[in-house]
């Protein structure tokens, strides 16, 4: 088995990065804090050592193309319904409704401020 969880870090291809992060303040309530990575713009996530889970960027630049083509990057969310509902004031475009995955809580897909699918996991209250 493996030490660590497969992904350890992510980037979000961005078109316009002052919007982006308006977006995803707005919408995950995280501070993201801006710097220049290898001559690219980014704005990092908040990265909790010790933690479960991946950090990554918002990134800027020539090779970096918003889409909803890729991979999905699945945001965890403390409530699903509160966070749709900030996402639809932020303008974003509900992809995939609020779904129940039963023991494994809940799910939905939105379109980010970029244009990049983006998804959203509740997990089921431990019982």
């Amino acid at each position: 088995m493996p030490e660590r969880n497969p992904v350890g870090y992510f980037e979000i291809p961005v078109a316009d990065m002052d919007r982006a992060v308006a977006f995803y303040e707005r919408v995950f309530l995280y501070e993201l804090q801006a710097h220049d990575v290898d001559g690219y713009p980014m704005a990092l996530f908040p990265e909790q050592p010790g933690k479960p889970g991946a950090t990554g960027a918002l990134a800027k630049g020539d090779v970096y193309v918003p889409g909803k083509a890729g991979p999905v990057l699945y945001f965890a969310v403390g409530n699903i319904d509160m966070t749709l509902e900030r996402a639809r004031s932020a303008g974003a475009a509900i992809l995939y409704p609020k779904k129940s995955l039963g023991d494994l809580g809940f799910v939905a897909e939105i379109e980010d401020s970029e244009g990049n699918r983006i998804a959203l996991h509740e997990q089921a209250p431990a019982v």
